[in-house]
């Protein structure tokens, strides 16, 4: 297996409410494709796609149920903490869940984490250290 990953599938419960979520409130690129069903965003570097959560389950042969941490998170490093701190306001504005507000964290840098309308947990830090991954422009 090659180190990549070109796509994020998320199970979601509203799949018009997620991608209104990611759309809309986050600003990421609808990709144009007829797939009934399902919603593609063009990343850098990758793509997100949006599934409903049940079919997602099915597909991949496990239960659906799962409450709480799933362990694992999405991140995005940005240029600056002030970014950090607009990133998570956005997603609140937009309807996710603020879960930990920006601030100084252990390994010298600063971040915050939301939560989408379905519960995952997004990191959104500032690493002064090193650049990770495609830049913000």
């Amino acid at each position: 297996m090659q180190p990549v990953i070109n796509m994020i599938t998320l199970g979601v419960k509203d799949l018009a409410v997620a991608t209104e979520f990611y759309q809309r409130g986050l600003g990421f690129p609808k990709v144009a494709i007829d797939s009934e069903g399902v919603s593609f965003f063009e990343l850098a570097g990758a793509w997100l796609s949006l599934f409903p959560w049940d079919e997602l389950a099915k597909d991949a042969l496990v239960s659906p149920g799962g409450q709480g941490f799933r362990g694992m998170a999405l991140a995005q490093t940005v240029a600056s903490e002030a970014k950090v701190d607009d990133i998570l306001a956005q997603a609140v504005r937009a309807g996710g869940k603020l879960i930990k507000p920006g601030q100084k964290v252990f390994w010298g840098g600063y971040s915050g984490y939301f939560a989408d309308p379905d519960g995952h947990l997004w990191e959104i830090a500032y690493n002064p250290f090193m650049k990770i991954g495609p830049q913000e422009e």
